[in-house]
């Protein structure tokens, strides 16, 4: 049986849900009390992708202080670039009720590329994941969603919820088979269809994809 292993960063503004999110794909759990990730958590998740082949994925879960703060600007600069090191993948995300955390991704998608590259120069896949889909409001809409993942050249982009579940499993999917392609050479298309992550009802908010 062959083994693949990935390292996945997963950025984002503070409160956004990071944290939340790993704990519910690699546990399959919700902690209501919240604490800020000091530094880098980890985590490992192994997948049975095959009868031949397993992926194992280490998640690394940076907190934001390592990447915008005011003072010491050049040793946290020095640090992410330390977490960002050999990364084959990226989970930026966003809180949908947060308009400023979504405009924020556009700096941390920016920060990523220019620290960190695959061993052909080229950026790393990145995909854009808008959670707490669950909450009854939002700030931002998926039309202004999809035009912006376009734009920016993201993967692909679905909303979640790290405190139901939904599309935690298959967000992160989509990104294992993004990453296995690459591993593989195969070019890396930003419109793929083996799984559609683009919402599809942008005249009316909901979860699903």
């Amino acid at each position: 049986m062959s083994e693949k292993l990935f390292k996945v960063i997963i950025i984002g503004d503070p409160t956004v849900g990071k944290t939340s999110f790993v704990q519910r794909y690699v546990q399959d759990s919700f902690k209501r009390d919240y604490k800020g990730t000091v530094g880098v958590d980890f985590a490992l998740k192994i997948i049975k992708w095959s009868e031949n082949q397993t992926v194992k994925l280490q998640l690394w879960d940076i907190a934001v202080n390592c990447l915008f703060t005011i003072t010491g600007q050049e040793r946290f600069a020095w640090m992410t670039r330390v977490y960002f090191k050999d990364a084959n993948g990226c989970v930026i995300m966003f809180d949908l009720n947060n308009k400023n955390s979504f405009l924020n991704t556009l700096k941390w998608k920016k920060d990523v590329e220019s620290k960190c590259t695959l061993p052909d120069g080229s950026p790393i896949p990145c995909m854009l994941l808008a959670n707490k889909c669950d909450a009854p409001a939002r700030e931002v809409e998926q039309m202004e969603i999809e035009d912006f993942y376009k734009e920016n050249n993201f993967i692909g982009w679905t909303e979640t919820s790290a405190k139901s579940g939904i599309m935690v499993h298959d967000s992160m999917r989509f990104l294992v088979e993004t990453m296995l392609r690459q591993s593989d050479g195969c070019k890396i298309e930003t419109n793929d269809n083996s799984f559609n992550l683009k919402s599809t009802a942008p005249e009316k908010s909901s979860c699903g994809c």
